[in-house]
């Protein structure tokens, strides 16, 4: 693992490239620093711009990542008809060189490819968004039987470290007896959730079994990653895939 960033643990074919980024060596100043790469958490935008310039330049990245504006949903977008803020929460790619690209500071970011290593997809599932079918979505999006897809799990926060309340539970759980067993209840009313064993649940009910990553968390390892409910005001570490 470079101090920038961290490569999946997957079998994905030698032509997919993907990555998730750390949280040090960049420009930014307390409380972002210093890798953030988003631009709307008020961190100085100079700093912002840097970041990506450097980590596009690091990476050798065919063209410009597709940042999109995420908004907690379902939607998925082709990434060669993205823009710069184009609202979605997972983009696909088809051809080489264009850059599906996530951001996450606790919430689960989600990679996909096909066994062929034609196509690829990124997907950023925080509570809402895994509850409403996101990673169902995009897996179906790739237009792949399921057994030809890879998924790999990044950085996201862990079961210890994520407590919730009813209306997350009921969000999973009312219609869904199998979510329960990614919760565990402290006995006041309050909840333990798991996102790795929801989205593992979800990616398989749609017959992806070729599930990967899943062992960090974002609010313990405050060495390595950006946390929004251990810190508040930060920045977000982001996710790229593509087609080399």
């Amino acid at each position: 693992m470079s101090k920038h960033w961290i490569e999946p643990n997957w079998p994905a074919p030698k032509n997919v490239k993907a990555y998730t980024t750390c949280r040090h060596r960049g420009f930014g100043a307390t409380p972002y620093s210093s890798f953030n790469l988003a631009t709307h958490v008020g961190d100085d935008p100079y700093a912002v711009l840097a970041n990506r310039a450097r980590i596009a330049e690091l990476l050798a990245m065919p063209s410009k990542p597709i940042w999109l504006q995420q908004v907690h949903g379902t939607s998925v977008v082709p990434a060669v008809k993205a823009n710069i803020g184009t609202p979605a929460d997972a983009s696909i790619a088809f051809s080489r060189n264009q850059v599906c690209t996530i951001m996450t500071a606790d919430c689960l970011p989600v990679l996909f490819t096909n066994i062929s290593g034609s196509k690829v997809a990124a997907a950023h599932a925080g509570w809402r968004g895994l509850a409403d079918g996101v990673l169902e979505k995009t897996a179906r999006s790739l237009a792949e039987p399921s057994s030809q897809i890879l998924a790999w799990l990044g950085p996201a926060i862990s079961q210890p470290a994520y407590q919730v309340g009813r209306s997350v539970y009921d969000a999973f759980c009312q219609n869904d007896p199998e979510a329960q067993l990614a919760f565990t209840s402290d006995g006041h009313g309050k909840w333990r959730c798991d996102l790795y064993a929801l989205a593992r649940q979800r990616l398989l009910r749609v017959g992806v079994s070729k599930i990967y990553g899943g062992d960090y968390c974002t609010l313990y390892d405050g060495d390595k990653f950006f946390s929004h409910r251990r810190d508040g005001q930060t920045g977000r570490m982001a996710s790229f895939i593509w087609l080399e």
